[in-house]
């Protein structure tokens, strides 16, 4: 099969286009053939693509772990789905990735893809919208909350804004001004200019802060929590903070097929929306990876379309 893969590690990692072996699912798993795959620039430096479990090296790998496809083959103890399903859904940050035009997946990391979406808008999903879930439920948000979230108009910080005002709550967010009427539209209440103007002095005493920048953005943004609130970040350099406060809000996404298949009834009823950024080949994901693609919107996400979608 063709696929993307890494020719050498952080902090330079090099992407090619090549042949790799089909993968062989395991018992739990699928194989899916790849229709759309989701780009996530920040996984180049990430510890499980250049590290295997038990932390030795790891060389090769394909990147890329959301994606949309149809199932071609079930391991032996999979019957909750069958062969020709369209799915959308994770795998294991460990294993290779979807950049290619087949790869495996846990069957609990999966779901049916919604109907109402493509298949490159489905490929947005999982990553963005999973941790925009699972970070709203560590900070325990509830109706009529305050809750600030930086990055607004990111792949993340837009299911951020949408599942909480689902919620009930009160959003305000950070985002450039070129994107202001965008997240407005998402349903943030409050649009701050991180450019030209400090948020700090814009808001105070808040429930909650949702933070996918990290570094400054989050050090700063514990004074405007009220006593008690709650952070979250998911910016990879939070990852290594010596701070525990940081070590404490920090956390990675994780494959739940049940909160994926709520997501995709969202979807599908018009009460959450994804974007999609820029569609490339998959001769183009190294430009993809690099950030090097023109972007169409300025927001969302870019996504690697497969031979496979394209001949569809």
């Amino acid at each position: 099969m063709r696929a993307v893969q890494l020719t050498a590690s952080p902090p330079a990692p090099v992407l090619l286009e090549t042949d790799a072996p089909e993968p062989i699912p395991g018992a739990t798993e699928v194989l899916v053939q790849v229709y759309a795959a989701g780009v996530t620039p920040t996984e180049l430096r990430w510890y499980p693509t250049s590290h295997n479990k038990d932390g030795s090296e790891r060389t090769g790998a394909i990147p890329g772990h959301e994606f949309s496809g149809v199932i071609t083959a079930l391991g032996a103890a999979v019957n909750e789905y069958s062969i020709g399903d369209e799915v959308f859904g994770l795998n294991d940050w460990f294993a290779d990735g979807a950049t290619a035009e087949y790869c495996v997946a846990d069957a609990s990391s999966i779901s049916p893809k919604p109907a109402s979406l493509t298949d490159a808008e489905a490929a947005a999903v999982p990553i963005g919208a999973l941790t925009a879930w699972q970070g709203l439920e560590r900070a325990r948000l509830q109706a009529g909350q305050r809750i600030l979230v930086h990055g607004g108009a990111g792949a993340v910080g837009g299911f951020v804004i949408q599942l909480a005002r689902l919620r009930g709550a009160h959003v305000i967010t950070t985002a450039s001004a070129q994107n202001k009427e965008f997240v407005l539209g998402l349903g943030a209440e409050h649009a701050i200019d991180y450019s030209a103007e400090r948020f700090e002095e814009q808001v105070q005493d808040l429930d909650a802060v949702f933070d996918c920048v990290g570094g400054d953005t989050l050090r700063r943004s514990w004074r405007v929590l009220k006593p008690g609130g709650r952070m979250v970040t998911i910016a990879s350099n939070s990852e290594a903070a010596e701070d525990p406060r940081i070590k404490d809000a920090f956390f990675i996404v994780e494959p739940n097929h049940q909160q994926l298949a709520k997501i995709g009834e969202l979807l599908d009823q018009g009460k959450l929306r994804v974007f999609v950024d820029a569609e490339v080949p998959l001769c183009e994901a190294a430009a993809a990876y690099s950030r090097k693609v023109e972007s169409r919107r300025g927001y969302g996400k870019t996504i690697v379309v497969m031979p496979a979608l394209q001949n569809r």
